[in-house]
This record gives C-alpha cells, structure tokens and sequence, in this order.
C-alpha cells in the first residue's frame, strides 16, 4: 500500500513538469530553465523525469513574480534567497528575545 502520508510533506517530490507547470500557470520551458539555471533542482524519477515538491512550486511561484516584474532570472533567484534569509533572520532573532524575555523573567522570580 502507498504512504499516503508522504503527501503532506513539502520536501515530497509528488508532481511531473507538466502538472507543475499546470499548477503555476507557466509553460514546461520556463520550469527546465529553473533547472538548467540551477535556481530550482527538482528530484528525478527512477526513468529520469523531473519531479517537484510543493516547496519547489511555491519557489518557483515566487520566482516567476519577480521575472514578471521585470528582474532577470539570476536577479530574482538572488532577491529570492535574500528574502529567505532575511526571514530566517527575523525568525531567529524572535527567538532570541523570547528566550531573553524567559531568563529575564526567571530572574526577577
């Protein structure tokens, strides 16, 4: 029986180019030049066919936006990954506060 529960992780590479390129509203060609520029690697099947997790459609989304809006692609993989780390910032640095907030807490106690 399948494992059905794989389906609910992000990282499973679940979908073909074609209903990627479904999904996305974008043509195959657009999806093999993420892949050729590096910029999105999907997973590939036993018989070598592309294959993309969720995670990889909404990078590929988010890419797309920024290359409609006029970036080129290498400029909108780099503005991408600046996002993503400055979010990974943040997230950090709230955890560090909460934890301050924690100790400064129990010191007060």
């Amino acid at each position: 029986m399948p494992d059905l529960g794989r389906l609910d992780d992000q990282d499973y590479p679940a979908f073909t180019t074609g209903q990627a390129a479904e999904l996305l509203g974008v043509q195959i060609a657009f999806l093999r030049s993420l892949d050729t520029a590096a910029v999105v690697r999907p997973e590939r099947s036993a018989g070598g066919h592309r294959r993309y997790s969720r995670r990889q459609l909404e990078q590929a989304a988010r890419l797309r936006e920024l290359f409609d809006q006029g970036h080129t692609l290498q400029a909108a993989a780099r503005i991408a990954g600046l996002e993503d780390e400055l979010s990974a910032a943040h997230e950090e640095i709230g955890a560090l506060r909460a934890e301050l907030d924690r100790r400064t807490d129990d010191n007060t106690a």
